[in-house]
């Protein structure tokens, strides 16, 4: 029997409920006797999808812990709330103009994303706002190009990034064109929470002149400028030949078009596309999870490489924003030491970690001035009068640091997400942006897109591979090359699913571990209490010394030689741990450290599954 009040709880959401078809999958569930159809009622109501990472996100369905057309209706209201309040400055968001308010939308191809975002749209105009809809589907670093190119004061995109394909999800941008963060998040889940009766919401009619539904315009002005930043950094060295063998997937997802577009654009060959990945498709059929991190989800491509001989894999994730790489390896002439990973058929999938290194010592390389108009002659200029700075964030590997130290560039670590990894440079005097990246495949190159873009990574990763084989070397030795330089750097990451992650943070507060895996903590590092700032030292001598992270739920130890982070998920009930191992050559073979970081790991993987393990 349903509870009494949860029984008026449905009955006050469904007379409130704009969808008909959510009010029907609601009333169904209601009249059943079928006891898994009343616990996943039960569930529908037991909560309210808040905002975690930069918005919303959960499974689709009716019911406030649903994502629908009545929690988009709730939240765009609640947007357009916080929007008239900041535009007549009762906050400190700024505007990028003095001109009437616009949002811009955008979807990818998930469930109900073209009608959640024609909600979105609707419900913006009827605040008296202008929008600016986005050919549909598209990928989520077109919306965040668009925000900034079209001086909008907010953007909505309405994707799921790699979620399962159930899911979906409302993500917010501001103004600069970044992911929304603090204080403003909890702002409009404030309102969101203080609203009153959906029906009271102005709903515009799908046709008002307030809604601005664009062609290829912005497509074209997004490609132009990632191709021009790439172009940028070639400038005044030998072009590349970019005559490489590529397979790339598009893992049903939606960045397909535009990324082959870009590569034309680029000058590059076209790539071989995965036939059966290669058009946008919300149930992922080939994949058992749309996320290119997930083992086998790149299987398709590695087999089409294998087949044609091909020297790189590219792969985005279903709304565009990541990219994963993969690359093959050369066949062993001896046995390779015991404890390092077989790989996949002579292909190596390369981590975040390591495309993040590659990619920000290429850079560096190529954005590499004189330091002429810094004024230093240090090499920390561009030849611009601006430093440059990298940037990755406190689960990511150490290497960047190092590799930033070594370029004669600024170094600047944030909490996880882009919505910090952008806005690194902000701030700091004369700095200049140069790339960014987390180990979850997400990199951001330039400025155009102020958030992690899986099209405009593509290209650099393309001019890298180029510039390699132009010189004669693979991607694999030029990675070989940075860990020769600073050390092998190996990471891992466990992932525990709970119910109650804070559960297991409150636990680990408690009672920390003073070792892992007969590995002794040498300091512990709580930013829930004050945030900490940015450590020099085994970081960079160069890092941004002083400036705090903000507080978050996250524990750090760190033992001799080795890391270890801690912290629960913001979209998904897991709690996270990221392993780093550190070990220098010390007159060894880069394949001797590779094989003691691999020992060094195994038993600290062990111990953190035995803590983490919820009693």
């Amino acid at each position: 029997m349903i509870p009494a009040d949860l029984l008026a709880r449905v009955q006050a959401w469904i007379a409130d409920d704009p969808d008909p078809a959510d009010r029907d999958e609601l009333r169904v569930l209601l009249a059943s006797s079928d006891q898994a159809d009343q616990d996943e009622l039960a569930d529908r109501f037991a909560a309210r999808l808040t905002f975690g990472t930069a918005g919303l996100r959960g499974a689709v369905g009716g019911g406030p812990n649903r994502m629908n057309r009545a929690v988009v209706r709730a939240a765009t209201a609640a947007l357009t709330e916080w929007l008239h309040e900041s535009i007549a400055g009762n906050t400190r968001e700024p505007r990028a103009s003095d001109a009437p308010a616009a949002v811009v939308v955008g979807c990818d191809a998930r469930h109900r994303s073209a009608d959640f975002a024609e909600e979105a749209a609707r419900v913006l105009a009827g605040a008296g706002l202008t929008v600016h809809m986005l050919p549909q589907p598209g990928p989520t670093p077109l919306l965040a190009f668009a925000v900034r190119h079209l001086a909008a004061a907010a953007g909505v995109m309405i994707t799921a990034s790699h979620n399962p394909a159930g899911d979906n999800g409302y993500k917010l941008y501001l103004s600069d064109g970044a992911q929304v963060i603090p204080p403003v998040d909890a702002e409009v889940e404030k309102r969101i929470a203080n609203l009153g009766p959906l029906a009271q919401v102005p709903v515009a009619a799908a046709g008002s002149p307030l809604i601005t539904r664009h062609g290829d315009e912005v497509a074209q002005a997004y490609l132009t400028a990632i191709v021009v930043t790439a172009d940028e950094a070639q400038a005044g060295r030998p072009a590349a030949r970019p005559d490489l063998k590529v397979v790339y997937t598009a893992m049903h997802g939606v960045a397909g078009d535009l990324m082959l577009r870009a590569i034309a654009q680029a000058g590059f060959a076209q790539p071989h596309v995965v036939a059966a990945q290669a058009e946008p498709d919300p149930d992922f059929p080939t994949v058992a999870f749309p996320n290119p991190e997930e083992p086998g989800a790149l299987d398709l491509a590695l087999a089409d490489a294998r087949r044609l001989g091909a020297e790189l894999v590219l792969a985005s994730d279903p709304d565009g924003d990541r990219l994963a790489v993969a690359v093959p390896e050369p066949e062993p002439t001896v046995p390779e030491p015991a404890g390092v990973p077989e790989p996949r058929s002579r292909w190596r999938v390369l981590t975040g970690d390591q495309v993040g290194a590659l990619l920000g010592a290429s850079l560096l390389a190529r954005t590499a001035g004189d330091g002429a108009g810094d004024g230093t002659g240090d090499g920390t200029g561009d030849g611009t009068g601006q430093v440059r700075l990298v940037a990755t964030t406190i689960v990511s590997s150490t290497l960047l640091a190092k590799i930033a130290t070594a370029a004669g560039a600024r170094y600047a670590e944030t909490l996880t997400g882009f919505k910090w990894i952008s806005r690194a440079a902000d701030g700091v005097p004369g700095a200049r942006f140069v790339f960014g990246y987390e180990e979850a495949l997400g990199y951001e190159v330039g400025t155009v897109v102020r958030d992690k873009d899986g099209i405009g990574a593509a290209l650099a990763m393309l001019w890298l591979a180029a510039s390699a084989k132009a010189a004669g070397r693979t991607v694999l030795e030029e990675y070989d090359a940075l860990e020769t330089a600073h050390g092998v750097h190996l990471t891992s990451a466990l992932t525990l699913r709970t119910a109650e992650p804070a559960r297991i943070m409150t636990r680990l507060r408690a009672e920390p571990p003073t070792e892992f895996g007969g590995q002794p903590v040498s300091q512990l590092i709580d930013l829930a209490s004050t945030g900490a700032p940015v450590q020099a030292g085994d970081r960079a001598d160069t890092a941004i010394a002083g400036r705090a992270l903000p507080p978050a739920d996250v524990l750090i130890f760190r033992l001799a030689g080795a890391r270890v982070v801690l912290r629960p998920s913001g979209t998904e009930p897991k709690t996270k741990c990221y392993i780093e191992i550190v070990e220098p050559l010390g007159g060894r073979s880069l394949a001797q450290a590779r094989a003691t970081a691999a020992g060094r790991l195994a038993p600290l993987r062990s111990a953190l599954q035995a803590v983490l393990a919820d009693p």
